[in-house]
């Protein structure tokens, strides 16, 4: 279990890891940094980081603390600046989830895929989703023996293009636990007017 480092570090500006919308876990921008750059090279994060405002560009730019917390805003930001410069539309939120899944599910996280039960990586479905978020809650049911639905509640952490990567996270978690024909689809979503995001999960 990662034990997190104290959530507001000195070294860290203040903008970075506060926000209205709440906060994430600086695991969440490394990945995102890493999936353009093993896309584009350096040269695809230089085009990103132009797109934002400049003490934005400047956090990026410098050494992220994948344990520290970072502003939901600058998440969301950066996740709009990278599909504009990828250009491949709403799917590459699915990939840039798929991508922090095997990133953290293949090193600090792994514990969670370690049993090769889809089942038993969605009931650590709490603890998993405050490794990543600083506000709300995720909820775990299981509806059969090759299905589940989460349920996201209470959360200032959202937006469509989230929710989307939240999808592509748990197509690929479950799949590197052993699902196959994985299919994971949001049925609710706060950002469409909803109370809470649901997601139904289903693999072969």
């Amino acid at each position: 279990m990662i034990c997190p480092m104290p959530s507001n570090p000195p070294s860290m500006p203040p903008s970075s890891r506060s926000g209205t919308r709440g906060s994430v876990k600086g695991t969440v921008l490394v990945s995102r940094l890493a999936f353009v750059r093993g896309q584009r090279g350096g040269n695809g994060v230089d085009a990103v980081l132009a797109k934002l405002p400049d003490e934005e560009r400047r956090i990026l730019a410098s050494t992220i603390m994948p344990f520290g917390w970072y502003a939901f805003e600058l998440a969301a930001r950066l996740d709009a600046a990278i599909a504009e410069v990828m250009d491949q539309g709403k799917g590459i939120f699915r990939a840039l989830g798929a991508a922090s899944a095997r990133d953290n599910l293949s090193a600090d996280h792994k514990r969670f895929v370690a049993g090769r039960d889809p089942h038993g990586l969605l009931r650590n479905a709490a603890s998993i989703y405050r490794l990543y978020y600083d506000t709300g809650e995720r909820t775990y049911e299981r509806t059969g023996d090759k299905s589940a639905v989460l349920r996201t509640l209470q959360s200032r952490t959202y937006s469509a293009a989230d929710c989307l990567t939240v999808v592509g996270w748990h197509e690929k978690a479950i799949e590197m636990c052993g699902g196959q024909q994985v299919r994971v689809n949001e049925t609710l979503c706060r950002a469409r007017g909803s109370k809470m995001c649901e997601y139904v999960c289903e693999w072969e």
